[in-house]
């Protein structure tokens, strides 16, 4: 598989780029998606929308923090199990 396929992204030069460079934050935003830049045929950059960016940095912020992995973990695992609580006992426990 190769890395369009894999990734979803289009594949541009470096020179492509540079032409590109005014049109791409348009572009991208429109799609949501990637754009990888080449040198001599490799991926060298990414270029994404700034809100992708921020997402994908918070998720790993997430998934660095072993206390809040851990409870998603425990509440996939809760699910699983049917240990579920309804949302009228959540919204009454928040009512005291």
């Amino acid at each position: 598989m190769n890395i369009e396929d894999e990734y979803n992204v289009e594949l541009i030069s470096m020179t492509q780029a540079r032409a590109m460079l005014g049109r791409l934050p348009e572009m991208l935003a429109k799609e949501n998606r990637a754009v990888v830049i080449t040198r001599r045929g490799k991926p060298v950059l990414v270029v994404i929308p700034w809100d992708l960016y921020e997402s994908i940095m918070e998720t790993m912020e997430i998934m660095e923090d072993a206390e809040m992995m851990d409870g998603i973990r425990q509440g996939i695992e809760d699910m699983r199990e049917g240990n579920l609580v309804s949302h009228e006992k959540v919204m009454e426990g928040l009512g005291d």
